[in-house]
């Protein structure tokens, strides 16, 4: 996890990527099923990182294997508070499973708008 927070904490997004696992899964806030691999789960974060103003983690807990990254960050002029709730593999620290979470409603559904245009899913 470490390494995860650094990168996210520095910007670094291929450092972000790197820190994945090759099969990570992905669950968004904004979407029902799960984005898999490497590949596609770096293409979303880094559209997700674009979207994000003034991104900052305020709390790190750890229970049951997870760590829970509590953070605070902007999506144009809304705030809103998250949560990526993350697994790793103990031997690599390569994060194999990554849940995000944020509220309030009126932040996930414009997180959802500004991924969606940054990818390229919307005008």
């Amino acid at each position: 996890m470490k390494r995860f927070r650094q990168a996210v904490e520095a910007s670094d997004i291929e450092a972000l990527v790197q820190s994945l696992s090759p099969d990570v899964v992905f669950h968004s806030p904004v979407r029902f099923h799960a984005f898999e691999g490497r590949e596609t789960v770096g293409t979303v974060l880094r559209a997700v990182m674009r979207v994000f103003k003034d991104f900052h983690y305020t709390n790190e807990l750890h229970g049951g294997g997870e760590t829970a990254l509590v953070f605070r960050a902007k999506v144009g002029t809304l705030e809103l508070e998250g949560i990526d709730l993350l697994t790793a593999d103990p031997s690599t620290d390569l994060v194999t499973h990554l849940t995000v979470f944020v509220r309030p409603l009126s932040a996930a559904q414009a997180l959802a708008a500004a991924v969606g245009k940054e990818l390229g899913l919307t005008s």
